[in-house]
C-alpha cells in the first residue's frame, strides 16, 4: 500500500500543493495537514481520501503559497508595546541589568519581540466558493494520481505473485518421484533395524505396522489442500475488488498455504523432500510480504 500522488495548480495568486504518501498498514490511519485557510473543508477532503484509500498508514498535506503579493505584513504596534513592558517589568522584578541601549542591543530586543505570538499579522482575504471548489478539484487530481500511482504497482505486484505461485506449484509437483523412493527408503530401513536384532518378530504384524506408519507420513492431503489454496489465490487476484479489500483475503490465504508447506516439511522424512520445502518456504515468505502492498 505504499504509494504517492502530488497535484499542484496556481488559484488567484496562489500556488497550492497537495501531496499523498502512504506505507504500509492493516487499517487507514490518516493524518491531515491542511493550509488555514482551507480548513473549513477538512471535512469534505478527509472523506474524499477516505473513499478512495481504504488501508496505509496516509499522510495529506495541502499547502498554500502566495505569489506576487504586493501587501507585506502588518506590525502589531500595540502588541509589540505590551510584550515590551513585560519584559521591563520582569527585569526589574529580577533585578536584571537593563538591556544594552546600543544599536546591537536594542536590534536583538526588537527581533526578539516580533518573533513573539501576534506581533506581525498578514492579513487574510475571505476565500470565495470558486477558489474553494478550484482546491478541491486539485484534491481530486492528486488523489487520482495516487490511485494511478497504487493501480501500476499493482500491476508489477501482479507478476511478482503469479510467478511466485507458479514456481511453488512447480516446486511442489516435483516432491512426487521423492515421495515414492522415501516410502521404500522407510520399509527397507525398518526392516534392515529388525533384522539386526537378536529376536524374532511377527511378519504380519509389522507389515500392519508399517502400513500404518507410512499412512501417518503420506502427504497427499497437503499436497491437495496446498494445489486448492494456490488456485484460490490466483482465483482471488483476478477477481473484483470487493469493499473488505483483495490484500487482507490473500493474506489469509497465504497463512493456510503456509501451514500445508510447514507439515509437509515434517513429514517428508527425506532430505531431498525437505530441500524442496525450504524453496516453497522462501517464495512463500516473499509474497508475504508484498501482500502488505495489496488493499
Amino acid at each position: 500500500m505504499t504509494g504517492y500522488g502530488k497535484a499542484t495548480a496556481v488559484i488567484q495568486n496562489k500556488k497550492v500543493t497537495v501531496e499523498i504518501r502512504s506505507l504500509n498498514s492493516k487499517q487507514l490511519d490518516l493524518g491531515m495537514k491542511v493550509a488555514q485557510q482551507y480548513r473549513e473543508r477538512e471535512m469534505e477532503f478527509r472523506s474524499m481520501v477516505q473513499k478512495s484509500l481504504q488501508r496505509g498508514k496516509v499522510d495529506f498535506t495541502l499547502n498554500v503559497e502566495e505569489q506576487n503579493t504586493s501587501e507585506a505584513p502588518t506590525i502589531n504596534v500595540n502588541v509589540v508595546k505590551s510584550y515590551y513592558q513585560q519584559v521591563e517589568s520582569l527585569r526589574k522584578e529580577l533585578g536584571m541589568v537593563q538591556v544594552d541601549q546600543q544599536a546591537t542591543g536594542a536590534a536583538i530586543l526588537l527581533q526578539t519581540l516580533l518573533r513573539m505570538p501576534d506581533s506581525v499579522s498578514v492579513s487574510e482575504e475571505e476565500v470565495g466558493e470558486e477558489e474553494m471548489e478550484a482546491v478541491t478539484r486539485v484534491v481530486a487530481q492528486a488523489i487520482d494520481n495516487f490511485v494511478a500511482f497504487r493501480t501500476q504497482e499493482g500491476e508489477s505486484l501482479y507478476k511478482v505473485f503469479s510467478d511466485k505461485i507458479a514456481n511453488i506449484r512447480a516446486l511442489l509437483e516435483s516432491i512426487e518421484p521423492y515421495e515414492k523412493e522415501r516410502t521404500e527408503k522407510i520399509r527397507q530401513d525398518i526392516i534392515s533395524r529388525l533384522e539386526q536384532l537378536p529376536v524374532d518378530y511377527d511378519k504380519n504384524r509389522l507389515e500392519q505396522e508399517m502400513i500404518y506408519y507410512i499412512e501417518k507420513l503420506d502427504v497427499n492431503e497437503e499436497k491437495h489442500r496446498l494445489d486448492n489454496h494456490l488456485k484460490y489465490f490466483m482465483e482471488t487476484m483476478d477477481a473484483p475488488m470487493d469493499a473488505g479489500g483483495t490484500g487482507k483475503k490473500l493474506g489469509f490465504i497465504a497463512q493456510e498455504m503456509g501451514r500445508e508447506i510447514n507439515t509437509l516439511g515434517s513429514k517428508s522424512n527425506q532430505a531431498e523432500m525437505q530441500r524442496i520445502v525450504v524453496k516453497m518456504k522462501d517464495e512463500l515468505e516473499q509474497i508475504k510480504e508484498q501482500v502488505l502492498n495489496v488493499l
